[in-house]
């Protein structure tokens, strides 16, 4: 394989549950019956790993403008199709950071860095799905 193929193992283990081993090793299970919520749904993943791929981006851009940043989360919202195949149709990202005069220019430049340049996942489900971000500053004690 190339250094640009990737490679799953999704293992099926009974009572509408998977095991899946993504290409670094790691195990994450799986449930494929979302009522009953006793592991993420793939479709829940796919919102995770939205706001997971952005999150990565805009924390590190904010280092690097060295930012006081003392917590920070993102919050993912989607919209799915009524119809099958029941796929994501948009996305809203919100930014949430915590910390002591953190400029809403550095963050606003983080997240379209990461929304335009740098984010793959936004990257692959943009072709099909709207993206949209919003973000607020928390100030907290310096």
């Amino acid at each position: 394989m190339s250094n640009n193929t990737y490679k799953a193992t999704i293992n099926y283990a009974g009572n509408e549950f998977f095991i899946g081993t993504s290409p670094s090793g790691h195990a994450q299970a799986i449930d494929s019956n979302g009522d009953r919520k006793s592991a993420p749904t793939p479709m829940e993943m796919l919102l995770v790993s939205v706001g997971a791929c952005t999150a990565v981006d805009v924390i590190s851009i904010l280092q690097k403008k060295r930012q006081k940043v003392s917590d920070y989360k993102v919050e993912v919202t989607g919209e799915r199709r009524e119809e099958f195949p029941r796929a994501f149709t948009a996305f809203h990202i919100h930014h949430i950071v915590y910390g002591h005069d953190v400029s809403e220019q550095a963050l606003a430049q983080a997240i379209q860095l990461s929304d335009e340049k740098y984010c793959s996942v936004a990257a692959t489900v943009r072709p099909t799905a709207k993206i949209t971000t919003s973000f607020e500053i928390i100030e907290t004690e310096g």
